[in-house]
């Protein structure tokens, strides 16, 4: 046999695994594979140390007597053990005729979601405020995510949330109320969001030398519950302002839904849940009234007193909860789309939130219940701290857009990139749309994170407009290419890259489906960005070092030609994962 794919690789390997220790018994687990990282040692890897706690054998020792099981079977595999890893060589030549000619533009799909329904939970504005930065972290992982996820083969569902009731909404009414004098979005010449984002910000001026504001919001809150039309009309009125704002600001972010839920439709969906559960002794009516959960059970150690811990539900008066509506909309939503798992993209300060209603709903008897996810993501700090929406020192996520693009012409001008198109300025915000969405997804979303706009903005280094200036790079020696006569040779013969950059090139644009499938089962969108990161880089020193245009052999340019076509394809559709749009000339 000569090795050309994982597929082999993992076929070799099981079939020794059964002769050696699993005999007549059925695989059930997935083999890694994975790349060495010293490339002295192989070109593919497979770890034997979960095999180890399956077998209660070392994996330096399972290694060695997998190779020696292999090399007896299969005497054209170069195969080798080292320190518990079982380390294989591609027959190059093979490996790249067999390769290279099917990576093509839809070469980052794999199978390991197949067949799974997916809802995927993100963005959860206000309508009372714009987005800000701490949104665009939020939008770029769950949108990103969901195209990951669509690429494994899932039917992804992408929902959101929109928060357009309660006390914090009524505050931008009661100041409109106050501040307002009819005017509106249009007459100020001001984005309809940022004019209801304005009245939350006076609100908070406001209310620190009225004492009365509070009451005031009470009663606000409860004639807009009764459906007192003229506070209906006012809401109605700002949520259209806030929602239409927002939704220019998804449209300018790549950002899309399936199905918008709003919070004032589903707030008392999980009331009739929590009644029922009264009835099944989920829940209980404590002394004053409301309805509980007893949470002792998920509660930590450390964090309990004497008094058994709980949660509410249902307040005395009847009203519902925040976690009374999120009840209510999860079996809404598995009513609406019959999931097989369900991924909450929210911030980590919800996590107990989510422990809670995910305990909730298993007492409820929900079997899906398992199969709740809450992917949580650190905050989004600014180098001299946290933002803070009430006081109007937020990020603002369209003016931060419009600064970027600013900038992003600016540092293409002085980098001497200056666009081929007479459309400078659509350049312009592919690259700072590039550069915001790369800066946030390339760290692992648990991790918090300060933004650095002119980190962000480099054209060279770890960030969007390199992955884009790569992009466009190949994409003007594609154009160049197209009179010469290279393009009209009958055939490519792929056997000509022979060079260890060329080599090093193939490997890594062949494993692009394995990473886009780990960026699936981990969840983690930053896998892909470190992937692209290290294909631009092995194919910039490729250009660099090896002529392609210029290369007097025609035969080897135009191999060349094609690797370096193949490299644009893979990074066209690792920059679309990530929400990143291309640019064809920069």
């Amino acid at each position: 046999m000569v090795l050309v794919s994982q597929t082999q690789v993992r076929e070799v390997v099981e079939n020794a695994l059964k002769r050696l220790y699993l005999a007549d018994q059925q695989i059930e687990f997935s083999l890694i594979i994975e790349r060495p990282r010293d490339e002295g040692l192989g070109d593919v890897a497979v770890p034997c140390f979960e095999l180890a706690k399956r077998l209660r054998k070392s994996p330096k020792i399972i290694a060695e007597q997998l190779r020696e099981e292999i090399v007896s079977n299969y005497s054209h595999i170069e195969v080798s053990a080292v320190a518990g890893y079982l380390n294989f060589f591609w027959n190059k030549e093979a490996f790249i005729i067999q390769n290279i000619p099917s990576i093509d533009s839809s070469y980052a799909k794999n199978t390991v979601l197949a067949n799974e329904k997916i809802i995927v939970e993100f963005s959860g504005p206000n309508t009372n405020k714009p987005l800000h930065l701490g949104h665009m972290r939020n939008n770029a992982l769950g949108e990103s995510l969901s195209r990951i996820l669509r690429v494994a083969g899932a039917d992804v569902f992408k929902v959101n949330i929109v928060n357009d009731r309660g006390v914090h909404i009524c505050k931008s009414m009661l100041a409109y109320q106050l501040f307002g004098e009819n005017k509106t979005p249009e007459t100020m010449n001001i984005k309809s969001d940022h004019f209801v984002g304005d009245f939350y910000v006076k609100y908070a001026q406001w209310e620190k030398e009225h004492p009365e504001a509070e009451e005031m919001i009470q009663t606000m809150l409860t004639a807009w519950e009764s459906g007192d039309k003229d506070t209906i009309d006012l809401w109605k009125l700002m949520n259209h302002w806030a929602v239409s704002g927002i939704k220019e600001t998804y449209d300018r972010t790549g950002i899309s839904f399936d199905k918008i839920y709003y919070e004032s439709e589903t707030y008392k969906l999980g009331k009739d849940i929590v009644l029922r559960g009264l009835e099944q002794s989920v829940f209980f009516k404590a002394e004053d009234g409301s309805l509980r959960l007893n949470i002792e059970e998920i509660t930590p150690a450390e964090t309990k007193s004497e008094e058994t811990p709980t949660k509410v539900f249902l307040r005395a008066d009847g009203t519902s909860i925040y976690i009374t509506q999120d009840l209510g909309t999860a079996v809404a939503r598995h009513e609406d789309f019959p999931f097989h798992r369900m991924i909450y993209v929210v911030a980590h300060e919800q996590k107990r939130h989510f422990e809670i209603l995910f305990y909730a709903l298993k007492q409820m008897g929900y079997p899906w219940a398992d199969h709740l996810y809450h992917l949580s993501y650190g905050m989004v700090n600014l180098p001299d701290g946290k933002m803070k929406s009430r006081e109007g020192t937020v990020v603002d996520a369209d003016d931060l857009l419009d600064t970027l693009t600013e900038q992003a012409a600016i540092a293409a001008d002085s980098a001497h990139r200056k666009g081929e198109s007479d459309n400078t300025h659509d350049v312009a915000s592919k690259v700072a749309l590039g550069a915001l969405h790369y800066f946030l997804l390339q760290i692992n979303p648990v991790k918090d994170m300060v933004f650095d706009a002119k980190e962000s903005l480099s054209f060279n280094g770890n960030t969007g407009p390199y992955l884009q200036y790569t992009y466009a790079r190949i994409a003007g020696m594609l154009r160049k290419s197209e009179a010469s006569e290279l393009l009209r040779m009958p055939e490519c013969d792929l056997s000509l890259l022979q060079d260890p950059l060329e080599w090093c090139l193939v490997k890594i644009l062949v494993d692009f489906p394995s990473y886009t499938a780990k960026a699936a089962m981990e969840y983690s969108p930053s896998i892909i960005a470190g992937y692209l990161y290290d294909l631009a880089k092995i194919f910039n020193k490729f250009y660099t070092d090896l002529p392609i245009l210029r290369e007097e052999n025609k035969s080897l340019a135009l191999a060349r030609l094609t690797l370096a076509k193949k490299v644009m394809d893979v990074l066209g559709q690792g920059l679309h994962l990530l929400v990143i749009p291309v640019v064809e000339r920069m």
